[in-house]
C-alpha cells in the first residue's frame, strides 16, 4: 500500500562501478575463486555461520545476490575457524565493510535444546555436524573481523542480531544482556529483513559516507551519546498503553509571525490593513510519531527490575509498525542504543526481483556429496511470502519479519517452480511446499490503508480477527491451481503450518487445500487446549480447531481420501499450570493421540512469551496497575513433569505423573478406568511394551513414525475407527 511504501525502490540505486565484472556463478569463498573471477579484492565480505547454499531460502545467498545486483563484489566466509583472526583474512581486506550473521538460526538455539543440552547435529552444516559455529556467533565473528582489520566497518544482522537489538533476557545465562551491538563491537546493527537498509548502507559507504552520516537509516540500530538532532523525545512510562499516542503540540501557532507588534510598528507596517499582514509559511505539520523517539528504561534498570523489563518489552513490541513506529533510545552505561523505526516492507515487484536473482539453487561445489539437511528440506519448496500478523507470543517471526505480509506475484512463483523442475537434481515432480511463515497468509493484508499504517495491535487475529483484515483466500486458491497446472508437476504439497482460524473464514480454501494439496497429513498448531496458556500464547481456543477439523474431515470424505491432521503442542509454556497440562493430556487421550516427541517452551530472545517467562507478569497488558501473577513452569523438574504429562503413554514418566497427581488431589486419574490418565503401579511396570496409539507430531518428530502408527485398527473412547495409510504418499518437508 502507498502508505507503507519506501521513498526509493530497492533496485533504483545507480550501480557501483564493479558491476562490469558481471554475476558470479557462485559468490567466491576462497582467493582462488576470486582470481578466477578476475577480482583483486572484495567490496563486501559476508561472514555466516551456515554452510553456503546459493538458494533464496538461505540468508547469506539472498543478501549476497542483492548486493551483487547493486554492482558490488561480494565474498562469502562460510563457517570460518573462529579461534583466530587468520580465517577472516582469507579473502583479504574488504573495501567497504564486513557483513556478519550467525545464519538462518540463532546460534544458541541451533546448538542447545530447550533443556540446555548440547546438540550434536546442525542441519545448516554439511554432514549435519554440530559445533561448526561458535556460541553467540554474531559477537565472536564481529570481534574477529575487528581483529583482522580494525579500520573496516562491521555491519551485523540476521535473526540473532535482530532479536537482541535492545537489552534482552538471555535464557542460557538466566540474566539480562545488553544490546548485542555493544558486545560485538559492531558499527551498525540491521534488524528484520535486511535488503532495504543494507542496500542503503552499502551505497552510503560506497559514496564515501561515514558511519556518523548514516545514523537515521530505517531498520538499523547504532550506538550514540545523545538522540539525533531534531528528534522529539518522550519517556516510555507516559505511553504504556496500546494505541495511545500523545499529541505533539504544533510549535508554529497561527499567531506566531516571528516578530512582535512593536517591531512591525517601528518598521512602518500597519497590521490593521489586510494587505499589510505578513504571509506566514509553516512547515508541514509532523504526525505524532514522525521524528519522535521513546526513551526506554536503561539497561541497568531492566537488568534488576522485572516490571521495568516487562514495560520496556511492551514498548518495543508496540513500536514495530513501519507506518507509525517511533525510534527507541536506551541507555547502556555512558552510551545509548538508538533503534531507528523499522524499514518499509518490500513491494511485490521488489520481492519478485529479489527472488529472481541468479541463484544456482544448490550448495557450493566445495561440499561435494556431503548432505546439508536444511537444503534437502527446502530444495523443492517455494517461499511465496514474508511476514506474519498472527503475533503468537512464543514466536519470533513477527518481531523479525514484521506483521505486514509481503507477497510475490503469481508469475514469479510459477517461474521458480519451473526452475526447480529444470534445475534441481533428482526432481520427482513434487513441490514439497508453497508457503512461508504461514501457509495461508498469501496476499492477505489490512483492507484499510489508514489502519494498516497506524495500528499498534500485537496481533491482527487475537483475541479475534480484526474487522479490517482481509480473509479472502482467492489469491491463494488461484495460485494453487496455477501451480498444479505447470507442466511436469505431479503434486504440490503444503507443508507450512496452516493458520486454521483464518482458513475457516473461507471454506473454499479448506476444500481446495484438502482436495489437492495434502499428502495424507496436514500439520496445524493448536499448541494447547486450555484457555490459560492459550491466552498467553495469543492463540485461538479449541472451538476454532474443532470447526476446522469438521471442514477437513468433510472435504477429505468428499474427495474420497483418508487424511489426518497433525496437531502440534507446546509444554511448559508461560501461563500453564500443572492442571492445564493434565487437562490437555486427557484431551489427547480422549482423541487417542500419543505424542512421540514434545517441544518444551524455548524462551527465545525478545519474544513476548520470554518476557512473561522472565518476569512472571502478563506483559501483554498494560503493566501499570497490573498485579496479575502468571504461572510459569520453571526449573528442570517442573519442565520435565509437563513434558512427561504430555507423553502420558510413556511408562518412564508414570512415577513422576502419579506423584504430581496425588499432590494435586487428582489421584482419581490414576487407574485403569477410561477417565484415568495413567495406570496404577504394577510389579511388571517398565517391562512391557509401550502402549500403542495414534501419535500427534511435535516440531521435531518425523512423519515416518506417524505413518507406521496409522496402519492398524485403533480403539477410541466411544468408537472403533479403522485407520489406514492413505493411498497416495508423498515426501513432506
Amino acid at each position: 500500500m502507498a502508505a507503507l511504501s519506501a521513498e526509493r525502490s530497492l533496485f533504483s540505486y545507480p550501480k557501483y562501478w564493479a558491476e562490469c565484472y558481471g554475476s558470479a556463478t557462485f559468490l567466491p569463498t576462497t582467493r582462488e575463486e576470486m582470481d578466477q573471477l578476475g577480482w583483486d579484492s572484495c567490496d563486501i565480505i559476508i561472514v555466516t555461520g551456515d554452510a553456503y547454499v546459493d538458494h533464496p531460502s538461505f540468508g547469506m545467498a539472498v543478501i549476497g545476490r542483492v548486493l551483487e545486483a547493486q554492482g558490488f563484489r561480494v565474498g562469502i566466509l562460510s563457517q570460518p575457524d573462529w579461534s583466530s583472526k587468520e580465517a577472516f583474512t582469507e579473502l583479504g581486506k574488504p573495501n567497504l565493510f564486513y557483513g556478519v550473521t550467525a545464519g538462518n538460526m540463532d546460534s544458541m538455539i541451533n546448538r542447545y535444546t530447550a533443556e540446555k543440552r548440547l546438540r550434536h547435529d546442525d542441519a545448516y552444516t554439511a554432514g549435519n555436524i554440530g559445533g561448526k559455529r561458535p556460541d553467540r556467533a554474531v559477537i565472536v565473528y564481529s570481534q574477529r573481523c575487528k581483529e583482522a582489520y580494525k579500520d573496516v566497518p562491521v555491519v551485523i544482522g540476521g535473526i540473532e542480531a535482530s532479536l537482541r537489538r535492545i537489552a534482552h533476557f538471555d535464557y542460557w545465562s538466566e540474566k539480562i544482556r545488553r544490546s548485542v551491538i555493544f558486545d560485538a563491537k559492531a558499527d551498525i546493527l540491521i534488524y528484520g529483513n535486511a535488503e532495504r537498509p543494507l542496500v542503503e548502507v552499502a551505497h552510503g559507504f560506497a559514496n564515501g559516507k561515514s558511519i556518523e552520516q548514516m545514523q537515521d537509516i530505517r531498520g538499523t540500530a547504532v550506538i550514540r551519546k545523545e538522540p539525533l538532532a531534531g528528534w522529539r523525545g518522550s519517556d516510555s512510562t507516559a505511553i504504556d498503553k496500546i494505541g495511545k499516542i500523545d499529541p505533539i503540540p504544533n510549535p508554529y501557532g497561527a499567531d506566531d509571525v516571528g516578530c512582535s507588534k512593536s517591531e512591525f510598528k517601528q518598521a512602518g507596517i500597519d497590521l490593521s490593513q489586510p494587505e499589510a499582514k505578513p504571509v506566514v509559511v509553516q512547515p508541514p505539520r509532523l504526525k505524532p510519531w514522525q521524528k519522535a523517539y521513546v526513551k526506554l528504561p536503561a539497561f541497568e534498570q531492566v537488568a534488576v527490575n522485572k516490571p521495568l523489563y516487562a514495560h520496556a518489552s511492551r514498548i518495543l513490541h508496540q513500536e514495530t509498525n513501519p507506518g507509525c513506529a517511533r525510534a527507541l533510545f536506551q541507555r547502556h552505561g555512558d552510551r545509548y542504543i538508538w533503534v531507528n523505526p523499522p524499514a518499509y516492507p518490500l513491494e511485490t515487484q521488489e520481492m519478485d526481483d529479489v527472488f529472481g536473482l541468479p541463484y544456482q539453487r544448490v550448495p557450493h561445489p566445495k561440499y561435494g556429496n556431503e548432505k546439508i539437511p536444511a537444503y534437502d528440506m527446502i530444495k523443492t519448496s517455494v517461499n511465496i511470502m514474508r511476514g506474519c500478523f498472527g503475533g503468537c507470543s512464543f514466536c519470533s517471526i513477527t518481531e523479525h519479519e514484521g506483521r505486514i505480509i509481503q507477497s510475490r506475484s503469481e508469475q514469479s512463483i510459477i517461474d521458480e517452480i519451473e526452475q526447480i523442475r529444470d534445475k534441481v537434481p533428482g526432481f520427482t515432480g513434487v513441490i514439497s511446499d508453497l508457503g512461508g511463515p504461514t501457509a495461508n497468509m498469501y496476499k492477505l493484508r489490512c483492507k484499510s490503508e489508514k489502519a494498516e499504517s497506524t495500528c499498534r495491535r500485537l496481533s491482527c487475529v487475537f483475541p479475534d480477527i480484526c474487522k479490517h483484515m482481509d480473509t479472502d483466500h482467492t489469491p491463494t486458491i488461484n495460485l494453487y491451481r496455477k501451480a498444479r497446472d505447470v507442466k511436469g508437476i505431479k503434486k504440490v504439497l503444503i507443508a507450512s503450518g496452516v493458520r486454521y482460524d483464518l482458513a475457516i473464514e473461507d471454506p473454499r480454501y479448506v476444500k481446495e487445500l484438502v482436495s489437492h494439496h495434502v499428502g495424507g497429513y496436514l500439520k496445524i498448531a493448536p499448541e494447547h487446549t486450555e484457555q490459560g496458556p492459550l491466552s498467553k500464547m495469543m492463540k485461538p481456543g479449541m472451538g476454532t480447531y474443532d470447526r476446522f477439523k469438521e471442514l477437513f474431515d468433510k472435504y477429505s470424505k468428499e474427495a474420497g481420501k483418508k487424511q489426518y491432521l497433525i496437531p502440534y503442542f507446546i509444554s511448559a509454556h508461560p501461563g500453564t499450570t500443572d492442571m492445564d497440562m493434565v487437562n490437555m493430556a486427557l484431551w489427547l487421550k480422549r482423541h487417542n493421540f500419543k505424542l512421540d516427541q514434545v517441544q518444551n517452551f524455548y524462551p527465545s530472545p525478545m519474544a513476548n512469551a520470554t518476557t512473561i517467562y522472565h518476569t512472571e507478569m502478563n506483559s501483554l497488558k498494560n503493566i501499570k496497575n497490573n498485579d496479575e501473577v502468571v504461572a510459569v513452569p520453571k526449573g528442570a523438574r517442573q519442565r520435565r513433569l509437563h513434558k512427561a504429562i504430555l507423553r502420558y503413554h510413556d511408562q518412564s514418566g508414570w512415577p513422576m505423573i502419579r506423584e504430581a497427581l496425588r499432590k494435586m488431589g487428582q489421584a482419581k486419574l490414576i487407574g485403569s478406568a477410561p477417565h484415568c490418565l495413567v495406570p496404577a503401579e504394577s510389579r511388571n511396570e517398565g517391562k512391557g511394551k509401550p502402549q500403542r496409539g495414534r501419535p500427534a507430531l511435535s516440531r521435531h518428530t518425523g512423519l515416518k513414525q506417524f505413518k507406521q502408527a496409522n496402519t492398524k485398527p485403533r480403539v477410541g473412547k466411544n468408537r472403533v475407527e479403522q485407520e489406514t495409510s492413505p493411498k497416495r504418499k508423498s515426501k513432506r518437508r
